[in-house]
């Protein structure tokens, strides 16, 4: 029986409300790299109260990962990925659930955030990377 792959969220690891790139590149260099080479990565939470990183969690490289979060989907995650999905979404539908899951603690962040969100888009074309693309109305 194989073990189920190990989820990690980059909510868990963008630093910040203006994090976006710098948690991927994380991602990146603490998860992704050592995982393709077999060796145990490691990633630290952001405390996002505290406004710095907390404690750190390995990744078994015997198991699979799933990385999903805003702005993952990058040329470089691309050469190195197994399987790449891309969730597509109206803006006015990303931001109702956004709200709906986080409430008025997001509002004031929503613009910063879909900043870099637009930003990634123009720059690297993550639905070009796909191998499977979900609509989500």
């Amino acid at each position: 029986m194989r073990a189920a792959p190990q989820l990690i969220a980059l909510d868990e690891i963008y630093p910040g409300w203006d994090g976006m790139d710098d948690g991927v590149e994380r991602a990146y260099d603490q998860i992704l790299r050592p995982h393709g080479r077999d060796l145990v990565g490691t990633w630290q939470r952001y405390d996002w109260v505290a406004g710095k990183y907390a404690e750190n969690h390995a990744v078994d490289p015997s198991r699979g990962v799933i990385l999903e979060g805003c702005g993952v989907l990058t040329p470089r995650g691309a050469r190195i990925a197994d399987v790449r999905v891309w969730m597509e979404s109206p803006e006015p539908s990303r931001k109702r659930r956004a709200l709906d899951r986080d409430g008025e603690l997001f509002r004031p962040h929503w613009d910063r955030w879909a900043a870099q969100e637009v930003r990634h888009l123009r720059r690297d074309k993550p639905i070009e990377l796909a191998t499977l693309i979900v609509t989500v109305p």
